[in-house]
């Protein structure tokens, strides 16, 4: 009886877990079996609603974009892209004078008929007919390194009385080109800026021959071996301002005596500033005030001997200059190419100390020094009626630095044709009036100039 039990116990406990797994497994078949089935009804459904959107695509009819007016096309988008794969493809090359700097040439022929000989006009040129091979300029610029850019300009013209040809540098420079705080720094033999015209080249010039105030007072060009920096004011206006220092300043003067020892007062010192409005779309002005001053001169000029306002012989001791500018454009923004206006104007005040003596020897004590204050303008309109031609007009009226008494006025018309923008013919007409006072006579001129230049020319022809 009790091993039937045992028996009956044993089998129960071996036979019930067996059903409970079963049963177990049963509902997870199921669950998974209803898991299947959604996930056919959602296939399902997702392939009807993509047979419908294929079917509603083919059916429509094909949409055409029309672009707007003025926009972009596909094909242009590809032309731009091809070439800005050329260009890029062209800067992977290196070309045999990359590394040259840019060389051009200026050649300038002045062909003349004065009324009177030098003697009678003081010029340094002769009377009646002339030929001057005025400038023969040689000019080389490059970057220097990623910091500063150099350039040099040498030049060459004839002698009046031998013919030949005096070469000389007339500016060699270097220029820097990532200063901060807008500053900008050039040091060596360079055009001081001064002025309007004073620092531009000859050839430059809108008439043929440089205004007599800047001849006399400047020195012709405004050369000079020195330092120069610029800074463009942070400001929302444009306003320059440009400082310099250099042994000499004046690039016709004679050359300044430097003595056996100079201190820091026989520096020029100059220094501009300038800035620019725009008044309408059409028209511009600019304006600037100009000084310069060199406190200890050494006999600048006394070599030649100047003569004050009784022939007494003179020599400068300082040198004061000061000067506005003014000037007025017209350049419609339609036909800019054919038509524009410039009045350029300025004023320059001379006030120079000299050293004199009775007995034609120049003094060094304070009695005999002596200051001596003038003025000098030049006024001048050109009007430009044509691309290749145009025509204006200039005033001189200038004081003698050593005698205010001493004046001269000149009037000269003048047309200018541009065969192209590297060459161009000036015919200009001069007439001179001197009072009594310099013994100078009044005489007629006819200049007719033909520039050219071959190769790279940084400045070419400006329009001051």
């Amino acid at each position: 009886m009790k091993k039937c039990l045992c028996r009956i116990v044993l089998a129960t406990a071996l036979i019930a877990p067996s059903a409970v797994r079963a049963d177990g497994m049963d509902s997870a078949l199921d669950a998974l079996k209803q898991q299947v089935q959604q996930m056919q009804q959602q296939m399902q459904e997702l392939q009807q609603k993509i047979r419908a959107l294929e079917a509603a695509r083919t059916s429509a009819p094909p949409a055409t974009v029309t672009a707007p007016a003025g926009a972009v096309t596909p094909e242009q988008v590809q032309k731009l892209n091809e070439k800005l794969d050329q260009v890029v493809e062209a800067q992977k090359k290196v070309l045999p004078g990359e590394f040259n700097p840019a060389i051009g040439l200026v050649g300038e022929t002045v062909f003349s008929y004065r009324s009177q000989g030098k003697d009678k006009t003081g010029s340094d040129r002769p009377g009646g007919f002339d030929v001057f091979q005025r400038s023969v300029e040689l000019n080389a610029a490059a970057a220097v390194d990623p910091f500063a850019k150099a350039y040099v300009v040498a030049n060459a013209s004839a002698d009046a009385a031998t013919g030949e040809a005096t070469f000389g540098i007339e500016e060699a420079a270097l220029q820097t080109t990532s200063l901060p705080w807008n500053l900008e720094l050039k040091a060596g033999r360079f055009f001081g800026e001064f002025g309007r015209l004073s620092y531009i080249h000859d050839h430059e010039l809108p008439f043929v021959n440089r205004p007599l105030v800047l001849d006399q007072y400047v020195g012709g060009e405004s050369r000079s071996d020195g330092l120069q920096v610029n800074w463009l004011l942070p400001v929302p206006h444009y306003v320059s301002l440009t400082m310099g220092v250099g042994d000499s300043f004046g690039g016709d003067s004679p050359p300044s005596n430097p003595g056996n020892f100079r201190g820091i007062d026989g520096l020029n010192f100059w220094s501009r500033l300038s800035t620019y409005f725009d008044l309408t779309p059409d028209w511009q002005a600019e304006m600037g005030v100009s000084g310069l001053i060199n406190p200890h001169e050494r006999d600048r000029g006394g070599v030649d001997g100047l003569t004050g306002a009784s022939g007494v012989a003179m020599a400068e001791r300082e040198r004061r200059l000061g000067g506005l500018d003014f000037a007025l454009r017209y350049v419609p923004l339609r036909d800019n190419q054919f038509r524009s206006f410039t009045w350029g104007t300025e004023l320059l005040c001379s006030d120079n100390r000299y050293s004199l003596d009775p007995d034609g020897t120049p003094g060094s004590g304070d009695e005999f020094n002596r200051d001596v204050g003038a003025l000098g303008l030049y006024s001048y309109m050109t009007y430009k009626f044509d691309r290749q031609w145009s025509a204006g007009f200039l005033f001189d009226w200038v004081e003698s630095p050593q005698n205010q008494s001493d004046r001269t006025f000149a009037y000269s018309p003048y047309v200018t044709w541009a065969l192209s923008h590297w060459n161009q013919l000036r015919l200009q007409y001069t007439h001179t009036d001197h009072n009594a006072v310099s013994g100078l006579k009044s005489d007629d001129a006819v200049y007719l100039q033909w520039a050219w230049i071959i190769g790279s020319h940084s400045h070419g022809w400006q329009q001051r």
